[in-house]
């Protein structure tokens, strides 16, 4: 049993991936964590609630930072929808969020649990970084970290290098890189190509007539349309693969150990998730990069998990 705790900004595609987690039966999962990014951190916690609920789960739910550490908040809702969740406008969940700050429950948690807990993270890093500031010692007593962020060497999605969740909070996203946690970065490469639920992947899945499958195609609909500007045709679910890889490896074709840095300085090139691949600053390396995913693998695994 995968033990796990979920940062998110919960939005169309964040649902998706705390569906696999709350579907999978191989999987606790032991808390969310909501932070600002794709909506704000209200309507993120909102939609976490909301998915929870949907998924007949029960998981307590804390909220977390509004606004990055250092800059302002900037949200991804052209991609998502106003509501995060492809303007479906759904009631309000019946279910709270804990009184514990998101940052307070990091701590806790992972001191409870030493070597026990995968942090799987869906958004900007800024509740991951401010819980390492306020305790280092964290970095060392969590199993993994599995970071859906970055682009190794690719085009980003926010400007021509940079991946919006490393984007969004760029000194956050070095904190926890520099941290010491044993990471792994899921850059948006990986949900790209195979990995993309094309016309005919989106058509089989509204014939299986389940409720899972038409939340999924549902609350997406928005960013079909809003990805085409990439060149994508379909679905890319960058956050839905990350928890996919973080449950079942061999989903994770290609990898390796190599430094990486963040671009915090220059505007230009915000974000970028800069991978020494050939070792050119002679540094030691401080993450696992994902460069290859089995997309079809991943299509089958999530289409399982839409079956009622």
């Amino acid at each position: 049993m995968q033990r796990l705790i979920i940062d998110t900004d919960t939005g169309s595609d964040d649902a998706i991936a705390l569906l696999i987690a709350f579907r999978s039966s191989d999987v606790k999962v032991e808390a969310i964590t909501t932070v600002a990014g794709n909506v704000g951190v209200d309507q993120a916690t909102r939609n976490a609630l909301l998915t929870m609920e949907f998924c007949g789960a029960s998981v307590p739910v804390y909220k977390g930072l509004a606004k990055p550490i250092l800059r302002s908040h900037a949200d991804a809702t052209s991609i998502h929808g106003d509501d995060g969740m492809g303007n479906m406008n759904f009631p309000a969940p019946k279910t709270q969020p804990e009184s514990e700050h998101a940052v307070d429950a990091l701590i806790r948690l992972i001191r409870a649990n030493p070597g026990q807990l995968t942090l799987v993270t869906l958004g900007p890093l800024s509740n991951v970084a401010t819980a390492l500031l306020r305790d280092p010692g964290i970095a060392t007593l969590v199993k993994e970290t599995v970071v859906m962020g970055g682009a190794a060497n690719v085009i980003g999605n926010v400007n021509p290098s940079g991946e919006y969740n490393i984007w969004e909070d760029p000194e956050a996203a070095r904190i926890v890189f520099h941290s010491g946690m044993p990471l792994l970065m899921c850059g948006i490469e990986l949900c790209r190509g195979d990995a993309v639920l094309n016309a005919e992947d989106q058509a089989r899945i509204r014939a299986m007539g389940t409720r899972y499958g038409e939340f999924l195609l549902n609350i997406n609909r928005v960013l079909i349309k809003a990805v085409a500007q990439y060149g994508i045709d379909g679905i890319d679910m960058p956050d839905p693969i990350t928890m996919a890889i973080a449950i079942h490896r061999e989903l994770l074709l290609e990898q390796g150990r190599f430094y990486v840095d963040i671009e915090t300085i220059s505007e230009l090139t915000r974000g970028e998730t800069v991978v020494d691949r050939f070792n050119t600053f002679n540094r030691p390396p401080n993450v696992h990069v994902g460069l290859r995913s089995d997309g079809p693998a991943f299509k089958r695994m999530l289409e399982a998990l839409l079956v009622e």
